[in-house]
């Protein structure tokens, strides 16, 4: 009867594992994407707060 629960439970695991892993592999690769992407919107961002605090200061 051990056998059979051991077989019964091991099936349904490594199913829920190969769920996860393939969870986390997305969620890593979403992450990474995101990372690569950082430097282009740090400096959209910053040029654009130094073209508003350019504009406000120029006006007397």
């Amino acid at each position: 009867m051990n056998a059979l629960q051991n077989l019964l439970f091991c099936i349904p695991k490594a199913d829920l594992l190969h769920g996860k892993s393939v969870g986390f592999a997305s969620q890593n690769s979403r992450f990474r994407n995101a990372k690569s992407k950082l430097p282009f919107f740090k400096e959209i961002i910053f040029t654009k707060q130094q073209l508003f605090s350019a504009k406000t200061t120029a006006i007397p």
